[in-house]
């Protein structure tokens, strides 16, 4: 059975933006499990997507004080559909990332990521898929401001598809 997935990260609300966008929400409504790599800045944020999510696994980032860290791992492991997810909110530098995240979660098919507010989709030389959604709240030297939907299906990751937010809903 095939497991829709949505990927955030980098919300910082209420201190980019005063709440999810609409699109964001609906996407949250529609997902049968919901990534967030960190940096939410606020628990309310938290709330709102343990609420509306069928199922959510977040980590907390370098921005997120203590009440979400006490209610977050710094790294989060699941599998879905037979692939094994691992979510981390900073991964340091783009130079060499593949490598040093292939290094540190060689048991992980799939790594999610956020804090650079900028998209990214590679692979490692070992097979490890690296995702970051970007930031649906701030764009940050980007286009538009950003999320990922994807599919998990019968170990494989397909329908990877980068969703601009539009700001005017």
């Amino acid at each position: 059975m095939a497991t829709r997935i949505l990927l955030l990260a980098d919300t910082h609300v209420p201190k980019r933006a005063r709440g999810l966008p609409a699109q964001v929400l609906s996407a949250v409504d529609h997902a049968d499990v919901v990534f967030h790599a960190g940096d939410w800045v606020d628990a309310a944020t938290l709330d709102v997507l343990e609420s509306r999510a069928r199922r959510l696994v977040g980590v907390w980032g370098n921005n997120d004080g203590g009440e979400l860290r006490a209610r977050l791992p710094e790294v989060a492991r699941v599998e879905l559909e037979g692939l094994r997810f691992a979510m981390v909110h900073e991964t340091g530098a783009a130079a060499g990332r593949e490598a040093r995240c292939a290094a540190r979660f060689p048991d992980a098919d799939v790594l999610v990521f956020g804090h650079s507010h900028i998209p990214w989709d590679s692979t490692a030389a070992t097979g490890l898929r690296l995702l970051n959604p970007g930031s649906p709240t701030d764009r940050r030297r980007q286009p538009a401001c950003t999320y990922l939907t994807a599919v998990a299906d019968a170990g494989k990751l397909r329908d990877i598809r980068l969703v601009p937010v539009d700001r005017t809903l």
